[in-house]
């Protein structure tokens, strides 16, 4: 499928109610249990695409409409740690559902042609990248997390499953 505004626009919409479908009145066993080591846990994940509303993807789209510099500042992947301290999740999430509405009105509002898909910003790491690449990222880095957020849910499970482990793909595919 080659990118189109209108269609990835259908996820990035329904990400708020995504989250909140899976996350919202949870005990807090599954909202802060991670999958050990130092990974993240679901309150972190969301505190993460709070920080990228915030940060990331509108600002570096009008980045790369604007005249002048097109190279990004540095997106702090780590930021929900301090960001997110003192708020619960619940806070997040209607945290996110606000920002994520404001920030697709505002894309709507770009009124993007092709043209401007085409154009271009400077990556820290990948150096030259598209805007259709920006917003097509956007939309898989959500269907990313959704995927994480089942996964680190799944996980609290692990051991419970039993023989049924093998059949789980959730469980046993990084």
């Amino acid at each position: 499928m080659n990118y189109n505004l209108h269609q990835a626009t259908q996820i990035l919409e329904r990400t708020p109610a995504v989250l909140e479908a899976m996350l919202q009145g949870l005990d807090d066993a599954w909202i802060y249990s991670n999958e050990g080591g130092d990974t993240w846990t679901a309150f972190d994940v969301v505190g993460h695409l709070v920080h990228g509303e915030k940060s990331d993807w509108m600002a570096r789209t009008k980045k790369i409409l604007e005249e002048g510099d097109k190279r990004f500042a540095p997106f702090d992947r780590f930021a929900q740690f301090t960001e997110s301290k003192g708020k619960t999740l619940q806070q997040l999430l209607e945290e996110f559902r606000l920002l994520r509405a404001k920030n697709l009105q505002e894309l709507h509002s770009l009124g993007l042609t092709e043209t401007d898909l085409d154009k271009t910003g400077i990556h820290p790491k990948f150096g030259a990248v598209t805007l259709r690449q920006l917003l097509a990222t956007w939309t898989v880095h959500d269907l990313t997390h959704i995927h994480q957020l089942s996964r680190i849910l799944a996980k609290q499970y692990q051991d419970a499953v039993g023989p049924w482990f093998e059949f789980l793909g959730v469980l046993n595919r990084g």
